[in-house]
């Protein structure tokens, strides 16, 4: 159950919107980059970045029309002399990508929308072919092929429907693989790879739509939760000549089923590169599959006694992406947990030769870039502080150590976005003591190129006494975590106080980083400092931080139980500190936090003391199957720990007070998570208070006047039973 909304997720997006929100594409010299400025294109021009206007607003302006386009995205094509714009988009689950597209001629100045016979707003991961001559979409679930000459438009597939997907995904692969764009251009411009997704044996999650109108509406979500078979897949080769699709010969498991989430070309062959997962994730093989007979070969395999993570669930910029290739095609870029550690290797095409480039013991956090004809690799690792982020580089070839590029001098987390040539880069820090501050560098160096140095500048204005402070927690169990905590303005150790932990605790997310503002509870109304409360929070073991594989699947099939006894005992040390009030204990989390917080409340009441749970799982028979599976194995194999990890179980032990808050719109958690939690509330004659709120989703942001209600009934909840300040 993935927390959406934590604060540290939600200040993770919006530095990365802020790094990386103009949407900057690299031409292909890696000396340049554009963006989306205020309606029109603006590139820039290393290292001076002078802007320069690439795409004015008014050669936005449709034929016939008096309003000019509101790109929301684009793609630069054929040595940037063609763009291809996304506009009047919609949102499918959690990300705007329906829409429609328009495209560009820079030299004729021509503007001109694909798909015009199609629905409107209805295409999806519209490009261009790689020779410039035709574009490829989705549209309501089936792939289409348009001549930008003619304007003449194919369909490439017939049948598409909510139930067999083309060219895109269901739910639960957009939800928990990353796989929303499903088809790729073959080098050669002839043919196109495509997904398909059948759902039709899926069963329907159905929504209850109470307010829309006088009698309730279903609607149907297909959602296979844990235990029921995943959706059945096919990758296809479509001739665009002829339309005639060849099936890949990828081995399907017809009693448990199994997964294919990433697949591309290889470069310069008619042949395909996919990683093949089974049911429970733990046996990945990466095969190769001739485009024009279908026939696939393994060349590598990896297994694993818990799971095995896909790139995008600890890089998002994989997500919709293929492989880093390298030496013209003859080797690519993987990443293993095998040796105990994330590290990346070299492998050879054939998959029988395998090079270690990252070395020593430190996981890789993401990479960052290839400059290939410097011979180096880019990576985000932290060695020492599994709370900071920096950047580092080592030798393709596999010789030589990790070198550190982010200067000593700035301790805290890094984001890069480095040129195509490894020359530039776009430099974010932040740090619990500084603000988000941008500039722009040149590599290997890290040399500002203003000449202000913007980083440096904050650093040396930064207050060294801010008011959270990083320490670590050893339980009684011998487990070291790492926590952040807040005190109250003018904190007096001879008053006590009241304590809110703020948790997540699983595999998805991490919560205690070095990032400005990441201690802030967006929730509470006010400031919980000046109020009187302490604000703690700490990383479990289990949680995606970079202390090795060990730390990671330590809570595999244990979810409920490792976590949340790291927490209770982190917990019970904190509270040993004279200045805490043990009768003002209370726990907050949403997602996973507010599964979390109720296992807390449930297994633990003689600590926590005041609950509030946000869009939990209480039950985690009803979360989906690739989510709860990769980290909790197969029902029909080991159904009790679903049982023994799930809130439900223990729900009988509330003592406390406790808020439950729920979108009853919840596609991810669903609100019948509520009604079986109430259920067995009620059973035991505990007392409880309910929140629901009409069609909200997860986030629990849609609505005039949702946020402002649901942060004042969150603070009101807590000021009441867990009043602030020090007595």
């Amino acid at each position: 159950m993935k927390c959406l909304l934590t604060f540290s997720t939600v200040f993770l997006f919006f530095l990365v919107h802020q790094l990386y929100g103009q949407n900057i594409q690299w031409h292909q010299d890696g000396e340049t980059y554009t963006v989306l400025e205020s309606g029109q294109l603006l590139s820039y021009q290393m290292p001076q970045a002078k802007p320069q206007v690439l795409v004015a607003r008014k050669s936005l302006l449709p034929p016939g029309t008096k309003d000019t386009l509101a790109p929301a995205g684009f793609i630069l094509y054929e040595k940037e002399q063609k763009v291809l714009l996304f506009t009047n988009t919609q949102k499918v689950w959690r990300y705007e990508t329906r829409g429609d597209y328009w495209l560009l001629d820079l030299k004729s100045g021509s503007l001109k929308q694909l798909g015009r016979k199609r629905p409107p707003a209805s295409l999806m991961f519209a490009k261009l072919s790689p020779d410039g001559t035709k574009a490829a979409y989705v549209s309501e679930y089936n792939l289409y092929l348009e001549d930008l000459a003619s304007g003449e438009i194919k369909a490439l597939t017939v049948g598409g429907n909510r139930k067999l997907i083309n060219g895109t995904f269901d739910w639960a692969y957009e939800e928990e693989f990353f796989c929303r764009d499903g088809f790729r251009w073959s080098p050669d411009s002839k043919a196109i790879a495509y997904w398909q997704m059948d759902a039709r044996k899926v069963k329907d999650h159905l929504m209850i739509n109470n307010t829309d109108s006088i009698y309730p509406v279903a609607i149907p979500v297909e959602y296979p939760v844990s235990g029921e078979a995943p959706s059945p897949f096919r990758v296809g080769v479509v001739d665009i000549a002829t339309a005639k699709t060849t099936w890949m010969q990828i081995p399907y498991d017809t009693r448990w089923g199994s997964y294919l989430p990433r697949m591309d070309w290889t470069p310069g062959a008619r042949e395909l590169i996919v990683q093949h997962l089974n049911r429970k994730q733990n046996h990945s093989r990466i095969m190769l599959c001739d485009a024009r007979t279908g026939a696939s070969r393994t060349i590598q395999e990896e297994r694993d006694s818990a799971w095995i993570d896909i790139m995008p669930s600890w890089d998002q910029d994989y997500a919709d992406r293929g492989w880093d290739w390298l030496s013209n095609g003859s080797a690519f870029l993987w990443a293993s947990e095998k040796d105990g550690w994330r590290h990346l290797y070299r492998v050879s095409r054939d998959g029988k030769q395998e090079t270690l480039l990252t070395k020593g013991n430190y996981d890789v956090i993401d990479i960052a870039g290839i400059d290939e004809a410097g011979g180096y690799l880019y990576f985000m690792a932290s060695p020492d502080n599994a709370t900071q982020r920096y950047l580092f580089r080592t030798k393709l070839d596999g010789s030589g150590g990790a070198e550190r590029v982010s200067p000593a001098s700035q301790a805290g987390t890094h984001f890069y976005n480095i040129s195509p040539n490894g020359k530039y880069a776009q430099h974010a820090f932040t740090s619990h003591r500084s603000r988000m501050t941008r500039e722009w560098i040149s590599l290997p160096g890290h040399t500002e190129l203003s000449g202000k140095n913007p980083v440096e500048t904050v650093l040396a204005k930064a207050d060294p006494n801010a008011d959270m402070e990083f320490f670590t927690v050893r339980t009684a169990d011998g487990v070291e975590m790492d926590a952040w905590m807040k005190k109250p303005k003018n904190f007096n150790p001879k008053k006590k106080y009241p304590v809110v932990f703020y948790v997540y605790t699983e595999p998805w997310g991490q919560e205690v980083k070095d990032q400005f503002g990441s201690s802030e509870n967006f929730l509470y109304t006010g400031n919980m400092q000046e109020d009187g409360y302490f604000y703690i929070c700490m990383d479990n073991r289990g949680t995606p931080v970079p202390k090795g594989r060990a730390w990671r699947k330590s809570i595999y099939r244990k979810i409920g139980l490792v976590n949340i006894r790291d927490q209770a005992m982190g917990a019970k040390e904190i509270l040993k500190r004279p200045y805490l009030d043990t009768s003002r204990v209370a726990v907050w989390g949403w997602s996973g936090g507010g599964s979390a917080t109720l296992n807390l409340m449930f297994q633990y009441p003689d600590i926590y003391k005041t609950g509030i749970a946000i869009a939990a799982v209480a039950n985690q028979l009803t979360y989906d199957n690739i989510y709860q599976e990769r980290y909790m194995g197969l029902p029909q194999e080991n159904r009790d720990d679903f049982l023994k990890g799930s809130p439900l179980t223990y729900a009988k032990n509330l003592r406390g007070k406790l808020l439950i808050i729920h979108g009853t719109g919840d596609d991810n958690v669903h609100y019948n998570n509520v009604d079986m939690l109430i259920n067995e509330l009620v059973r035991h004659g505990k007392l409880f208070q309910v929140m629901p709120y009409p069609n909200r989703t997860h986030s629990i942001s849609e609505g005039e006047g949702t946020f402002v209600h649901l942060s004042a009934l969150y603070t009101e909840f807590l000021r009441t039973h867990c009043p602030p300040g020090g007595n």
